[in-house]
């Protein structure tokens, strides 16, 4: 019995739908990261891009537990000297809120070159409207 390894030509991918109104941002971002890698399937091959792409709606309804809303900053730099800056969650959810599940699940993907063109096959919508509805996405619970 010889080990299956999946090949990149062989790789067919499917597109999944993701409600996250009310949904807790970690185990939402879990979710999408075992999609994204495909550790969902059975010819998940670490060293291969196997996974699916992911369209997640409504994020700035994502739930937080806790006080995450209030005391959770987030880090940026301009890359001069003194140019670092912090913004909390809330007020990156007024701004940006496609910016908190990017960034969460950024985070459990693989830290390497894979990781980089996993994270293209990530869509995040603030709003319940998306733009891939022809790709006919499968609606997934978490």
């Amino acid at each position: 019995m010889k080990t299956f390894l999946a090949k990149k030509e062989t790789v067919q991918p499917k597109w999944h739908l993701i409600d996250a109104e009310g949904q807790v941002l970690g185990r939402l971002a879990v979710k999408a990261a075992n999609l994204i890698r495909g550790r969902n399937k059975a010819t998940y091959t670490p060293h291969v891009d196997t996974g699916d792409f992911v369209v997640i709606i409504n994020a700035e309804k994502v739930a937080l537990t806790g006080k995450k809303d209030t005391t959770k900053k987030y880090m940026f730099f301009s890359g001069f000297v003194g140019g670092e800056s912090y913004r909390k969650l809330s007020e990156q959810r007024e701004r940006h809120p496609e910016f908190i599940i990017e960034h969460a699940v950024k985070g459990m993907l693989p830290k390497n070159r894979i990781a980089a063109k996993m994270l293209t096959k990530l869509r995040v919508f603030a709003g319940p409207k998306h733009s891939h509805e022809a790709q006919n996405p499968v609606k997934v619970t978490v």
